[in-house]
């Protein structure tokens, strides 16, 4: 059940609220509204006096709720209208309208608007549009001139409204910290619809913004990019000419009078005002010369598959910033991505945008190499033309966003727990959509049976407990074209194996075969060992077996 706030000023906000209330809607969605509850339960009803003129009724209803207010007259409060739609779930019941009236008298009084047994509180009423959710309105003027103490009343009704769900058996909804994204209005989605959008303005602006502070290294790249999507910047000047903040509009996103419609990036999201997209750049900004020669996706990969060790080990602030990286990396990939993949990665990429932020301050310069490696693939995505970088990144970032799950769980962030969940059904799908091909492309390189017998037997001495998972996994075959292929490039097959290995369990691996062809593949692609290491590799290899067995790695402890 979602309650929502909405203040309401001016000499006629009752009775706009009422006229919309009890109106058509902005798209004809209001059926039958009717009074379920009001402050004294005799309230005029617009929605059931079929013998009066409805707009009179609801000209008498306003006034009703008014008079403590005009009484008052010029000391009224600037803000004077209090509404709170409530929507239950699509798959809870049906509720009839005593309870929904129930549902309101606890929230009024949870709100401060009218606490039980008060009878000198603010006059309020409950409007019933459809099946699903009821609308209240209130005036923020006790009828005894006062006004209500309504400290903290979108939390208080938050936790009424959990209580509720419990009572009437709803589906209960993950509690928030404050740190949310704004929801887009109803308003929004109708007007995204007028434009033929297939999100809100709000949320097209809140996807872009990201996307170019995961791939700008400085500001002006920053605003460069987000111009170049078709983004208009606004910046909010100080007195000393420096700019303060940014607000962005989308084109064609346009209000009555045709101006462009503008959103503070603040309003999009709280990571996304510009003191922090600038500290965010701080860790990112450009160096001399590249922080490592060697293939970006594999810098990736190996930066994404040390974020478990972050979790687990290190601190609140270095843990909240592996995962605000791992969102930028996740919001980039879709442009990288295969055309058939990119839907189900930019699912990922919004769902897990909750997962980002929470309470906890981030310490982003901890990240700084996952960023870098990201925007070296955004920049030169066809380094791996054959899919296997996105493969390899996105097989530790199902890991990656797994411990994620987990650290928010533990830490009762419910609805950042709850947008990793929905992260890993994507990434699985998205995953899936790009190995086969990768594997498929492998295996038809397969080596002679006689070295996949080879290779098997190093398996089975090297990791018992899961070679026999691993050879009858259907990626065996391509990572037995990945070992020979690295065996052709100089390497040891036994001692890549074993570096392999050692790099992190497989006990969390949902294929060790595939995390296997990843890691191998990966080393294998490094520099060849020199001619007095092969040959110190091929005296290794003929040694008996027994000699040649690496120890099995140690399960780290979560």
């Amino acid at each position: 059940m979602i309650p929502k706030i909405i203040l309401g000023k001016g000499p006629q906000a009752t009775r706009r609220t009422i006229g919309y209330l009890f109106g058509k809607g902005r798209a004809n969605e209001h059926i039958d509204p009717h009074l379920v509850a009001s402050w004294n339960d005799f309230a005029p009803d617009p929605g059931r006096s079929p013998h009066r003129n409805p707009k009179e009724v609801e000209a008498q209803l306003a006034a009703q709720l008014d008079q403590p207010v005009k009484m008052l007259g010029d000391k009224a409060p600037k803000y004077t209208v209090w509404h709170c739609p409530v929507r239950a779930a699509p798959e809870d019941p049906i509720l009839t309208d005593a309870q929904w009236a129930d549902i309101a008298r606890r929230i009024v009084a949870a709100a401060g608007i009218a606490p039980e047994g008060d009878e000198e509180a603010c006059r309020w009423v409950a409007v019933r549009h459809a099946g699903d959710h009821i609308h209240i309105a209130a005036t923020l003027v006790r009828q005894d001139g006062r006004r209500p103490r309504r400290d903290h009343d979108i939390r208080a009704v938050q936790r009424e409204v959990r209580q509720i769900e419990d009572d009437y058996g709803l589906r209960r909804l993950n509690p928030g910290d404050g740190t949310a994204a704004k929801r887009p209005t109803s308003k929004e989605h109708f007007k995204a619809r007028r434009l033929g959008q297939d999100a809100t303005s709000r949320e097209i602006l809140r996807l872009r913004v990201r996307r170019a502070m995961a791939a700008a290294s400085t500001e002006a790249e920053f605003f460069t990019l987000l111009e170049a999507t078709g983004v208009t910047v606004r910046l909010k000047l100080g007195p000393s000419g420096d700019a303060l903040g940014c607000n962005f509009a989308l084109p064609g996103d346009t209000n009555e009078q045709g101006e462009p419609v503008f959103y503070a990036g603040s309003t999009l999201a709280g990571d996304l005002s510009l003191p922090k997209i600038r500290q965010r750049l701080a860790t990112t900004a450009p160096e001399p010369m590249a922080l490592r020669p060697g293939n970006p996706w594999h810098e990736a990969t190996t930066a994404a598959e040390r974020i478990p060790h972050h979790l687990a080990l290190s601190d609140d602030a270095v843990a909240q910033g592996q995962l605000a990286a791992l969102g930028g990396a996740l919001d980039l990939l879709p442009l990288t991505a295969p055309v058939a993949a990119r839907a189900a990665l930019e699912q990922a990429a919004v769902a897990y945008e909750r997962a980002t932020r929470s309470r906890i301050a981030a310490d982003h310069a901890s990240a700084r190499v996952l960023r870098r490696s990201v925007q070296a693939i955004w920049k030169n995505p066809a380094q791996h033309g054959d899919g296997a970088g996105l493969a390899m990144l996105l097989d530790v970032a199902l890991t990656a966003v797994t411990y994620a799950m987990h650290w928010h769980r533990i830490r009762q962030h419910s609805q950042q727990q709850a947008a990793a969940e929905q992260t890993l059904i994507h990434l699985q799908a998205a995953y899936a959509q790009i190995t086969e091909p990768v594997l498929a492309g492998l295996a038809s390189r397969a080596p002679s049976p006689q070295t996949q017998r080879r290779y098997a037997h190093y398996l089975q001495q090297a990791l018992p407990k899961h070679a026999e998972r691993i050879l009858a996994d259907s990626a065996w075959v391509a990572l037995a074209t990945v070992l020979a292929e690295a065996e052709a490039a100089g390497h040891n097959p036994t001692t890549i194996l074993d570096r392999a290995l050692r790099q992190r369990t497989l006990d969390d691996a949902r294929s060790p075969a595939r995390a296997l062809t990843w890691r191998i593949r990966r080393l294998g692609e490094r520099h060849a060992p020199g001619p007095r290491a092969q040959a110190a590799n091929a005296h290794h290899s003929a040694m008996p077996a027994t000699a040649q067995r690496p120890q099995e790695p140690q399960t780290r402890r979560r």
